[in-house]
């Protein structure tokens, strides 16, 4: 049976859009990455709302259905992170477990580091605590794009070779999942210009947390998949570096595990959840 809602709440000066299923007490937040949305999750609401937890998946500012104001100076990090947390008082949530995932695990790192009281439980997917494995020449080539010509120029030429240079088990969701490659095509089409141009550089500047995380004490699970070449040895850092954390590395999975080895991603985040205290 399908229990998700959508909705749109006013946060941090912005309007909010979420996708969520399920009642009760034990929430779990899920964080989109870079030109993502709240549908990455849609899969998964629905099975884990059925193991007790209410699940909610927000579109991040400058993506998806949330508020895109105008202007470079509206995106950074630490708006992201502001918005996260007023998105929590405005629904009334104290508590959570939160995942976030690329782009949404640095957002869920400096969540952690500066709101650690409020998260039960955090999980890092497929990120790293310093810049991005994003090829600089091709990011500065993609900001230079959109600034002169706009997002839907990007994706024009996107559109013509999907995953290029994406792993083989992204490949393998572009051949076996009809409408897949449209998706990705809807998601970047929906973002902010100013969203992309700054953050794609923050992705690729942004100074590196290692040290800082060392400090988190909350239950943690680093998952990445293991076809995830620029993600896979950050990630054993992250588990290194933070002493109640555990790694999954998902086999034959890519940048998206939650779509492209689901059971697995699903086993793995709620064997996590069951065990938190």
């Amino acid at each position: 049976m399908d229990r998700r809602t959508t909705g749109t709440v006013e946060a941090n000066g912005i309007g909010i859009a979420y996708a969520e299923a399920g009642t009760g007490p034990d929430v779990l937040l899920l964080l989109h990455g870079f030109t993502g949305a709240k549908e990455d999750f849609s899969d998964h609401l629905d099975p884990l709302a059925e193991r007790g937890w209410r699940v909610i998946a927000p579109d991040l500012r400058g993506h998806g259905e949330s508020g895109q104001p105008a202007g470079q100076e509206q995106y950074s990090f630490e708006l992201m992170c502001t918005d996260v947390e007023a998105f929590l008082d405005t629904l009334g949530l104290d508590r959570i477990v939160l995942l976030g995932h690329s782009m949404g695990g640095v957002v869920a790192q400096r969540m952690a580091l500066t709101h650690g009281d409020r998260l039960r439980g955090l999980v890092l997917m497929d990120t790293t605590h310093g810049p991005s494995g994003l090829d600089p020449a091709l990011v500065e080539a993609g900001i230079a794009l959109v600034r002169d010509e706009g997002i839907a120029s990007l994706a024009d030429i996107l559109a013509q070779a999907p995953g290029i240079n994406s792993s083989e088990a992204h490949q393998r969701i572009l051949r076996t999942r009809d409408g897949f490659a449209d998706f990705g095509d809807r998601k970047l089409r929906s973002v902010s210009p100013d969203m992309f141009q700054v953050m794609a550089r923050q992705l690729l500047d942004r100074p590196v947390l290692l040290d800082r995380v060392r400090s988190l004490t909350m239950p943690t699970l680093v998952l990445v998949g293991s076809l995830d070449t620029p993600y896979v040895e950050p990630s054993r850092r992250l588990a290194d570096a933070i002493d109640s954390a555990q790694l999954v590395e998902i086999p034959d999975a890519g940048h998206n595990p939650q779509f492209e080895a689901p059971e697995r991603w699903l086993e793995a985040i709620s064997s996590f959840l069951e065990a938190l205290p």
